[in-house]
């Protein structure tokens, strides 16, 4: 284990496209989302212990989620729990990590991850991630993995790369989800990935970054500086934390560095981001359903998405391409193709039933 090697497992969201099963009091990162006996953040903790030191992973979540964390991670001590006072997206709570982690190690070098990502290839994904951690350490870089595309998705973010022969490769741009043609055109173009939202970087390079391009939140941080790891953090970042931007890191930091690369990946990836992502993850049966803890009689069903909790026995006949996810008080019984619309709703039924629904 390289003792400069850290990680911040991002831990906050609510995972809403995940309703009935996800909610805020308890989002997917902390479900067994597909039946392996293990939750994503469990599984995503245990990933980067394979080369970062377990007390170098610090889980940067809101402050409602402390408690959930240390049960479902009690490898971790309540040092690493970095919480959120309030929500303001990627680079304010980025920012406060990386000044944490430069105080109690200025030489650190760490990969930001998210904590509900699916990786098949943990090999590889290793080694991807010890090249990055080399090429950082020895640059003033910032990375990012990108994903080779399999298919034109609309639902991703793109990187464009510079075409070279260096494995490590120098970004052109950023793209924002595209519609098909546009996604089409990159798949053609061959230097387009997928953007997976994992960074890598030393904590010189990123903060050394945020002074250049955030100067105004670079300030608001540095105020605590001599707080931090110490027993007046907390009071500092709930009387400030509030204040920063609410702004993501690539249109803070990397659509605005020169220095930005990229690593093509070489493992397999899904960002689990909705049901129909879960569905192409998981093994189906002759009748092409996917299946989680549920016992299922099917007649003329295909192309489902079957979760029950309790291995609860379903019986259906004549339904194609659904969402069909009973939860204790909710039943979601949904065409996969609107599975975007699950949002709205939840939000529907918030309104209409009450908050404890959601």
């Amino acid at each position: 284990m390289e003792k400069n090697y850290y990680a911040i497992l991002m831990a906050g969201g609510v995972g809403s496209r995940f309703w009935p099963v996800s909610t805020t009091e308890f989002p997917k990162q902390f479900h067994d989302m597909l039946g392996t006996g293990e939750t994503l953040i469990q599984r995503t903790f245990s990933r980067l212990s394979k080369i970062i030191p377990k007390g170098n992973i610090f889980i940067l979540t809101n402050e409602r989620y402390n408690d959930l964390v240390l049960e479902q991670l009690p490898e971790a001590k309540q040092r690493q729990v970095v919480t959120e006072p309030a929500m303001r997206n990627t680079a304010p709570c980025i920012l406060y990590a990386s000044l944490k982690i430069q105080k109690e190690n200025p030489d650190a070098v760490m990969v930001v991850a998210p904590s509900d990502h699916w990786i098949e290839d943990e090999d590889a994904f290793i080694r991807n991630l010890r090249q990055s951690f080399e090429a950082c350490s020895q640059k003033d870089i910032l990375m990012t993995l990108g994903i080779q595309p399999t298919f034109p998705n609309t639902g991703y973010g793109y990187i464009q790369y510079n075409k070279e022969t260096d494995a490590i490769k120098k970004v052109a741009q950023f793209t924002e989800k595209p519609n098909y043609e546009t996604a089409k055109q990159f798949l053609d173009q061959g230097n387009y990935l997928w953007n997976a939202g994992i960074f890598i970087w030393s904590t010189k390079s990123i903060v050394k970054a945020f002074s250049e391009f955030q100067k105004e939140m670079t300030a608001l941080f540095d105020k605590g500086l001599e707080m931090y790891n110490t027993t007046k953090e907390s009071d500092f970042i709930e009387a400030n934390y509030p204040l920063a931007e609410n702004i993501s890191i690539d249109y803070a930091i990397l659509e605005n560095a020169e220095n930005v690369y990229v690593l093509p990946a070489t493992f397999d990836w899904n960002d689990l981001g909705t049901w129909g992502s879960l569905y192409d993850k998981l093994d189906k049966t002759e009748a092409k359903n996917a299946i989680v803890n549920a016992r299922v009689l099917s007649e003329d069903a295909s192309g489902n998405m079957i979760r029950t909790s309790g291995d609860k026995i379903v019986v259906v006949d004549g339904l194609e391409d659904y969402i069909i996810v009973d939860k204790e008080e909710v039943l979601l019984i949904y065409p996969k193709k609107k599975e975007q619309d699950i949002k709205q709703v939840l939000k529907k039924v918030k309104d209409t039933y009450g908050e404890k629904y959601g």
